[in-house]
């Protein structure tokens, strides 16, 4: 599933228009390396969230095309940043 896709669908950015702008801003790194939108997410990357002052880091646990409310973020786990 492409990065911009997957993280509309986790819920960690509201609007997949808005994902796609924050690759192309270098905001999203996965494993230490900016990434484009039309990268493929795999089990087990490390994405890193840039936004100002905060960064957010997760793993990615899963891969779903379609994700309910309450099952968004059973699709990744928190890392300390």
């Amino acid at each position: 599933m492409r990065l911009d896709k997957w993280l509309k669908v986790s819920r960690l950015i509201k609007r997949r228009t808005v994902a796609n702008e924050a690759c192309d801003g270098e905001r999203v790194w996965v494993g230490g390396r900016p990434q484009r939108a039309s990268y493929e997410v795999k089990v087990g990357d490390v994405i890193e969230l840039r936004f100002g002052q905060r960064v957010t880091r997760v793993e990615v646990l899963a891969v779903d095309e379609r994700a309910q409310k309450g099952e968004a973020a059973a699709l990744y786990r928190e890392l300390p940043a």
